[in-house]
């Protein structure tokens, strides 16, 4: 995604433009600052599989001397020589809003510091709405057309998706951007890679959703490829069909970090009357208790309520390090009380031997993050570099063996979240900008339900990432997939913080699924 450095290209004009705006591309592992200065590149080179996203970043910057005024972003249709086409509407366009961070994120001072405070680009304002297909109606901040200041940058993020039917070959297109100042032609060129990313992403994920009306966010999550952890049977058959993979039961102990205690398991006629109530064909899975790994004396509840479960064939899932006192339900089959063993960081570092036994077992061990809790793994808050959010559900889930991601909430927003992220005072003196916040509130963009945040894009494309060494690990190359992950991580320690190096690992895996699709069809008869 990070495109090579080509030369500005200028309709009517050659070199930077005066007056006009001066316009360069980025890629998407770049947050470009509202007073960076211009890059002269104004080609975008992508390179993708069928249904999958690839995003580039169109960066608008208005001369010092004046602002620019009607300014209106278009991408044309992706054509190959032979006439193959990708039609415009493949590629979603969204304004980057600038939210404040007004202190940073706590800063370990070791190798994964946050950035600081400041305006950092992270709500995508679309211009399109999603639900309705037309332009946003009137909000507070509009999409397009917009103006922009003298002097500073507006980026424009766009997400180009490849079709399932599309075929492989060298794509190009352009971006036009015009304003009442001047106009500016782009180039974009797109390989399709000849192979084709499953509907349902191999890396399973579960997202909380806690504001009453989940369905919009539901949706916008699956239309980024993670899975909302829906408990409501009323939107798991409205979204089956749009790609949910897992539904959530309602059942809760009450245990959790601060609560060393739990109600009993529902009984087992309970757990089955409600799994009546839900559409079949879904992972079923129950959040039975959070972060009780200091609370030995729940074992025993533990292990009742995964009998109980396992019997009405449902997982348990526990956000807990695999404890050799939880690897046997006590059903006399060997099957551990806790099927998803959801850990931080911190948790896996300390209990490697025991994960890797659960592992063993077929046991599914998932990761997740929460505030700033060590100063090494990736950090989801925003004032972190953008890799951290693509890096975890990706190369570095590949890598360590872990199968599912796992985040307590996407909607947790301040008082005006289009204006800051800071959590000050909500989990503790510390601020967490952005924990628990993955998409903003719609209806200031004029759009129905809610819109994405780039850090979601970032996590999608991570999620991506991971299906590369997934489909190489079916054509029985998943060794060669795993050394070429670990060119950018290796262990919750040790990952790269260079997007360079993270896209020449995504290339290599990416090249290597097309040769063997082209070996495989010029094997055929």
């Amino acid at each position: 995604m990070l495109a090579p450095r080509f030369l500005f290209l200028l309709l009517g004009a050659s070199g930077w433009a005066a007056s006009g705006p001066t316009v360069w591309v980025a890629g998407s592992l770049v947050r470009v600052g509202q007073t960076e200065r211009a890059v002269p590149n104004t080609e975008s080179r992508l390179s993708a599989g069928r249904n999958e996203y690839e995003s580039f970043q169109i960066v608008i910057q208005a001369p010092a001397a004046g602002g620019l005024t009607n300014v209106a972003v278009t991408v044309s249709d992706l054509l190959t020589r032979d006439g193959s086409r990708i039609t415009s509407d493949h590629a979603t366009l969204y304004r980057e809003h600038y939210v404040r961070v007004g202190s940073a994120s706590p800063d370990w001072q070791k190798s994964n510091r946050p950035l600081g405070p400041g305006l950092y680009p992270d709500a995508l304002i679309p211009f399109i709405d999603p639900i309705t297909g037309k332009r946003p109606r009137a909000g507070q901040f509009q999409s397009s057309p917009f103006d922009v200041p003298a002097g500073t940058n507006q980026p424009v993020w766009v997400d180009v998706f490849v079709p399932r039917e599309s075929q492989p070959g060298a794509y190009a297109g352009t971006y036009n951007v015009t304003s009442d100042q001047g106009a500016v032609r782009g180039h974009i060129s797109l390989q399709v890679w000849n192979f084709t990313l499953p509907v349902k992403p191999s890396l399973h994920s579960a997202f909380m959703i806690w504001q009453p009306d989940e369905l919009p966010i539901a949706r916008t999550l699956l239309q980024n490829k993670i899975s909302p952890f829906s408990k409501s049977p009323e939107v798991a058959r409205k979204l089956k069909g749009e790609g949910l993979s897992i539904l959530g039961l309602p059942f809760w102990s009450g245990a959790d970090v601060s609560h060393c205690a739990m109600q009993p398991a529902p009984s087992l006629a309970v757990v089955r009357a409600a799994i009546a109530r839900v559409p079949p064909g879904l992972d079923l899975v129950d959040y039975t208790a959070d972060e009780v790994g200091n609370c030995p004396n729940l074992y025993a509840g533990l292990r009742e309520w995964g009998s109980v479960l396992h019997k009405a064939g449902v997982q348990n899932l526990v956000t807990i390090p695999p404890t050799p006192e939880l690897l046997d339900d006590g059903l006399g089959k060997g099957r551990s009380a806790v099927d998803i063993w959801a850990v931080l960081a911190e948790g896996y570092v300390a209990k490697l031997g025991a994960i890797k036994k659960a592992m063993a077992k077929g046991d599914s061990v998932w990761s997740y993050t929460t505030l700033v809790q060590d100063p090494y793994s990736p950090k989801w808050e925003i004032d972190f570099s953008p890799i951290n959010f693509r890096i975890q559900p990706g190369f570095l889930s590949q890598t360590l063996g872990l199968t599912g991601i796992l985040y307590w909430r996407v909607d947790l927003w301040t008082a005006d979240p289009w204006a800051t992220a800071d959590t000050t005072g909500r989990f503790n003196s510390n601020n967490y900008p952005g924990e628990g916040m993955l998409v903003y509130p719609g209806a200031p963009a004029g759009v129905h339900g809610v819109v994405p945040s780039m850090r979601l894009k970032w996590i999608r494309d991570g999620v991506e990432d991971y299906e590369y060494v997934a489909l190489l690990k079916q054509l029985g190359y998943g060794a060669w997939g795993q050394q070429i992950a670990a060119q950018a991580g290796t262990d919750w320690s040790h990952w790269t913080q260079d997007p360079a190096v993270l896209e020449s690992a995504r290339e290599q895996l990416g090249r290597k699924l097309d040769s063997l699709a082209a070996a495989q069809q010029s094997s055929r008869p």
